[in-house]
């Protein structure tokens, strides 16, 4: 039986050298570090393995690798953790997981009563607790070949972004009902952690000071207990000495104005007004065809582009399809043998080109036309409230005559509200009578939320006495620097950036909570927005990092001022992250949804069986009652009451169970089992649940009249809304 131990690989890998052009960043350190651990014990065995991913496991690779590079180390399949799986007894199996009791679960009923796999190597994202580790030894120790934690629970999203994967953070941190803000915090602390680890950085750790809340201090004081615990001893016992980093920590109200405004810049732009749902865009190609592309750093003009203004994109795309083009034509007509196959070798590249090409073109030009249509006449009036100046440098003194026009033009309601918030934030908050009167004119009394609830990140939004104390941060100068008209307004994180670099923070205001040996400094850095070259990643970095991680979500804007600070800083890499990205539209409906109560659960079922109601808004719960040997559980919804269904995909059908639910006024919707479906159409709603056992056969809810689908991404969840009318 082979001994299984606890062994971690994020104290003795060698720092991974950032390499340059397309080999830089997040994305090839990661993968680095999963070939020098997961791989290289696969290595040692020359037979084909499987690997076997969690949903979190899953993004990360697809994030840093393709399936081809998997299958040049050796990695034939690569398999869901929670589907139904075909015992393969003469394969081993690499399973690399995050340390949930989920996940361990899952793991041990491949080899508790019938081993699936000839053996197991285990691989953890995180630090696995010792109960879930424990139980790993009891039920399957003689199966497990290796198991570590290899301190990777982060995703590189970029080359210089990460998120910790998380945009239930957002509520969890800030809604003043959380129960689970202490928990989150600590997660997204170790999460932290394992970015340093990964990147070989002991940093000293600086937070910045609010005097309303404590977030950030909170968060700052974790992540430096458990940087000291990990660095405590190394492998020669030798305690590890910080490096020439530093890890910047704010939260979200350190620069409420640039998640809302609308950007003008190529990646930020598409993001705010074009529906692309996990980086995918859906397009019309010219014969009426659906496409569908992926804007990653895969493609290499999207990289080129990202950061530019619109107006720089619509004059570059057109002259790259004709370099491409007259890089296809033959000199003369004539040509050789040789030359035949060197073009045939380049015909792939070619037609990926063109493709590329293609795909902006189109991106571009539906943002245009959605400038064009709409934004464009909110721009001026939303960068003169943000920059708190007119184009000529002029001080806006009457910011009321700058939102009105918006306010009485037909802009959508998200506009306004946007709009508002702006005005708002650029008065450090209003009275309770103007307020009111804003929230009429946007016509959104019942769901005032959107403006009202920027108070619980600590955004003054009524101004009194106890927020005239604070003090808008002091902007840098950059009057002198040459600005499109439309896009005046630079994030403040830009700001802290810079000033970091060049020592220029204040400690009264970002207080450390560890210091770092001073590395700090470089050249003023100057803005991408202007008319430049286009950025690239060529550059050998071998200086010092900045990591700045802001609580509750990031912007594109802020992402692209990393890059920006980056290239006019040669000594310094910056990267940035947080829990999720943000877009100006579901950043407003997380702060709506702020005020908003818990979701009741219940479940209906035991085990494998089981299907899970989330209920929201007044409900109450009539006890299970047996009729006719069919068990049916009623639930009544209040005005305003909401219902969530989940099925997971390794649940099997409930073939027992009916639920009937009763609206405001009679409404009802009812959860019918699969042998009582009937035809899909009219008033119904299926929704497709695979099945282990059952085929691909989907349930059906059933109502009086069409329940509204939500959640188009995630089929497996339904939501119908009950208010005072009939559904």
């Amino acid at each position: 039986m082979t001994h299984l131990a606890r062994a971690s690989s994020g104290k003795t890998e060698t720092r991974v050298k950032m390499a340059a052009g397309a080999e830089h960043g997040l994305k090839k350190i990661v993968w680095q570090k999963i070939r020098d651990t997961i791989i290289a014990d696969c290595r040692k065995s020359e037979v084909w393995k499987i690997m076997i991913l969690d949903s979190f496991t899953t993004q990360l690779l697809s994030l840093c690798c393709k399936m081809s590079d998997l299958m040049a180390e050796g990695i034939t399949i690569v398999e869901d953790l929670f589907k139904s799986r075909e015992p393969v007894l003469e394969m081993k199996a690499v399973y690399f997981m995050s340390p949930t009791a989920k996940c361990v679960d899952a793991f041990i009923n491949d080899f508790k009563l019938k081993p699936k796999y000839k053996a197991a190597y285990v691989y953890f994202t995180d630090y696995c607790p010792d109960d879930l580790f424990s139980k790993m030894k009891v039920f399957c120790a003689k199966h497990i070949k290796v198991c570590k934690e290899i301190n990777m629970s982060f995703l590189p999203l970029e080359a210089q972004v990460f998120t910790c994967g998380n945009p239930e953070t957002f509520r969890s941190i800030y809604s003043p009902q959380s129960s689970d803000r202490g928990q989150t915090l600590e997660t997204l602390a170790d999460q932290l952690v394992t970015l340093c680890a990964t990147l070989d950085e002991y940093p000293g750790v600086r937070y910045k000071k609010d005097s309303t809340l404590d977030y950030a201090k909170i968060l700052a004081e974790l992540v430096d207990n458990k940087l000291a615990r990990h660095y405590e001893l190394d492998d020669n016992g030798k305690k590890k000495e910080k490096t020439q980093a530093q890890l910047i920590i704010v939260d979200r109200a350190f620069d409420p104005v640039s998640p809302i405004l609308h950007e003008l810049t190529y990646q930020a732009m598409a993001y705010d007004l074009i529906p692309i749902k996990n980086d995918a865009y859906k397009f019309k190609a010219k014969d009426g065809s659906e496409k569908e592309a992926l804007l990653n750093e895969s493609d290499e003009l999207w990289v080129k582009l990202r950061h530019l203004h619109i107006a720089e994109v619509t004059e570059q795309i057109p002259k790259l399809v004709k370099e491409i083009s007259a890089n296809k034509k033959p000199t003369d007509g004539k040509i050789s043998i040789g030359g035949l196959k060197q073009l045939m070798k380049q015909m792939p590249v070619f037609r990926k080109q063109v493709a590329e090409k293609t795909v902006h073109l189109t991106l571009a030009e539906d943002c245009m036309n959605k400038f064009q249509s709409s934004v464009e006449k909110l721009c001026k009036a939303e960068q003169d409230l943000a920059v708190g100046s007119d184009v000529e440098g002029q001080k806006v003194k009457d910011p009321m005559r700058t939102l009105l026009p918006v306010l009485l033009n037909p802009h959508s309601t998200h506009d306004k509200i946007r709009a508002v918030l702006l005005y708002i934030f650029g008065l450090n908050g209003t009275t309770e009578e103007n307020l009111t009167k804003l929230i009429q004119h946007v016509k959104i009394e019942g769901e005032s939320e959107y403006i009202t609830n920027w108070k619980e990140l600590g955004v003054p939004i009524i101004s009194s006495s106890s927020f005239f104390s604070s003090r808008k941060p002091s902007r840098r100068d950059r009057s002198q620097e040459e600005r499109y008209n439309l896009s005046r307004w630079v994030p403040v994180i830009k700001d802290l950036m810079e000033d970091a670099i060049e020592n220029k923070l204040d400690t009264r205001d970002w207080p450390y909570q560890s210091e770092c040996p001073s590395a700090w400094n470089g050249s003023r850095a100057v803005s991408a927005r202007q008319k430049h070259k286009p950025s690239s990643q060529d550059d050998h970095r071998t200086g010092s990092r900045l990591i700045v991680f802001i609580l509750g979500g990031v912007c594109h804007s802020e992402m692209r001022c990393a890059y920006e600070v980056t290239q006019a800083n040669k000594s310094c890499e910056v990267i940035i992250g947080s829990s999720h990205i943000l877009t100006p539209t579901s950043l407003l409906e997380d702060i709506r949804d702020l005020s908003k109560k818990p979701m009741d659960t219940f479940t209906i079922g035991r085990g494998s069986q089981s299907s899970h109601i989330f209920l929201t808004g007044p409900s109450t719960v009539t006890p299970t009652v047996t009729s006719g040997g069919v068990k049916r559980l009623s639930l009544r919804l209040g005005s305003g009451g909401a219902l969530l269904i989940n099925r997971r995909e390794t649940e099997r059908p409930v073939a027992f169970c009916a639920v009937t639910l009763f609206g405001g006024d009679g409404g009802s919707l009812s959860l019918t089992p699969p042998q009582h479906r009937r035809p899909a159409g009219g008033g119904q709603l299926a929704w497709a649940a695979r099945s282990s056992g059952h085929g691909d056969r989907p349930e059906t809810l059933a109502v009086s009249q069409p329940v509204r689908r939500v959640n188009r991404d995630r089929p497996r969840f339904c939501r119908s809304s009950f208010s005072s009318a009939q559904i």
